[in-house]
């Protein structure tokens, strides 16, 4: 019975489609934005934590957090370029529907399945890309991709290494003369004072609130 209702179900026409692909477009820009907001918005905390590091002359905890600054950076601007190509799908969908009225059909888009192949390769947007991948392929849109392309994206993400340079500019940015005299100012501290019971205490305050402020990074990029 469930068989022999979908096939005498009526197939959307292409506006339909149309409509309801550009409505689930503008909800994954949502989402975006919104993570944007919330990487954002923790990386004013990160900088504070990197201030407060430097204040007290551990190096070795700013220049981690330094790192992770730049890590959401890159996340942020990888997520403006999904963004991007999300609109550019959309809005070649609108020309493929235009198109549709004239011969009745859905054509294939090159366009188009270049920008979903390559928004399957984003971790950020790899799961919600492979249905859309599913649903045009379908509909005639675009032709079938490798199924392992989720996969490859959630197995690549950030493999990108931060650089040296990258690192010490922000850190540099953020804790100003007091950053660039660290090195030098630790060296000197730990010359003069021979590390106590309470020195040990305090690394292991610091290095929890490094793994916690670490998780809350974590959860905004992914």
């Amino acid at each position: 019975m469930e068989k022999m209702m979908k096939i005498l179900k009526p197939k959307p026409n292409p506006q339909e489609l149309l409509r309801d692909w550009q409505r689930r477009l503008r909800q994954e820009c949502r989402n975006i934005e919104r993570q944007i907001r919330d990487i954002q918005r923790e990386e004013k905390n990160v900088q504070k934590a990197i201030k407060d590091a430097a204040k007290r002359n551990d190096m070795g905890s700013a220049k981690a957090l330094a790192k992770e600054i730049v890590r959401s950076r890159k996340t942020v601007n990888r997520l403006y370029e999904n963004k991007a190509q999300l609109n550019s799908i959309s809005m070649h969908l609108g020309e493929s529907v235009a198109i549709a009225r004239t011969v009745g059909h859905l054509s294939k888009s090159a366009e188009v399945m270049k920008l979903v192949n390559n928004l399957m390769k984003a971790p950020e947007v790899a799961v919600t890309m492979q249905e859309f991948s599913n649903e045009m392929t379908k509909a005639g849109v675009i032709e079938e991709m490798m199924n392992d392309a989720v996969d490859n994206a959630l197995d690549s993400e950030d493999i990108e290494e931060e650089t040296e340079e990258e690192i010490d500019k922000v850190l540099t940015a953020i804790a100003g003369e007091t950053a660039a005299q660290l090195p030098e100012a630790v060296r000197k501290e730990k010359l003069k004072q021979p590390a106590t019971s309470e020195d040990a205490e305090e690394n292991v305050d610091d290095e929890e609130e490094l793994e916690e402020i670490r998780a809350r990074l974590a959860r905004v990029r992914s």
